[in-house]
């Protein structure tokens, strides 16, 4: 089956402008609906800070377009041994689990998919040509808890990411639960000393 969308993977060495202009757009329109209410001062923020999350090691990206209209990204990189990632955890975690050297976790920051084109396997797509060929052991990644957000949940449970616990990556956060998939093997990792295995 033909898909109605070109998927695009970009690494580090893009121009990092050129490739804002395909996410912000994604970006703009999909955080501007609850729960995440984002309104300009927020995608301001995101465009600020997108030169430091393109140097990130192992940045990857993958943009969706119909028709050279954008409508669905990705993006994540590396988390170095210096990260701050698990210091919001708020249950307790052995810390052979949260320890990080740079290579052990593969970090998605955002997947979004223009409303018209959900429930279609885009996000799935783009999901799977983002972690193409990682050779990290794990990846993780943030999810909202409110009901608006259960899809995104659903599918990533789909996809075989495992809920280890609730975390606020600042104080004034909202609470997000940690979701942790295994990239070496199809084991589940259904706690954290799963995920040491």
């Amino acid at each position: 089956m033909t898909t109605p969308w070109t998927l695009t993977v970009h690494d580090g060495d893009q121009d990092p402008q050129l490739l804002l202009e395909l996410i912000r757009p994604v970006y703009a329109e999909v955080y501007a609906e609850p729960p995440y209410c984002e309104g300009p001062d927020d995608v301001a923020e995101f465009a600020a800070d997108w030169p430091r999350r393109v140097k990130a090691p192992g940045f990857r990206a993958v943009t969706a377009t119909i028709d050279d209209r954008p409508v669905g990204m990705t993006f994540g990189h590396r988390l170095t041994a210096e990260t701050g990632w698990w210091d919001g955890l708020l249950e307790p975690a052995p810390p052979e689990f949260t320890i990080e050297n740079g290579r052990r976790s593969y970090a998605i920051i955002e997947l979004a998919v223009l409303a018209g084109y959900r429930r279609q396997g885009l996000s799935r797509a783009l999901h799977t040509a983002l972690l193409a060929d990682r050779e990290e052991a794990r990846v993780v990644l943030l999810a909202r808890p409110e009901p608006e957000a259960a899809p995104a949940r659903a599918a990533y449970a789909s996809w075989g990411y495992q809920t280890i616990g609730h975390l606020r990556p600042w104080d004034t956060a909202p609470t997000y639960f940690a979701l942790v998939r295994s990239l070496r093997d199809a084991e589940a990792v259904t706690s954290p000393e799963d995920a040491l295995r």
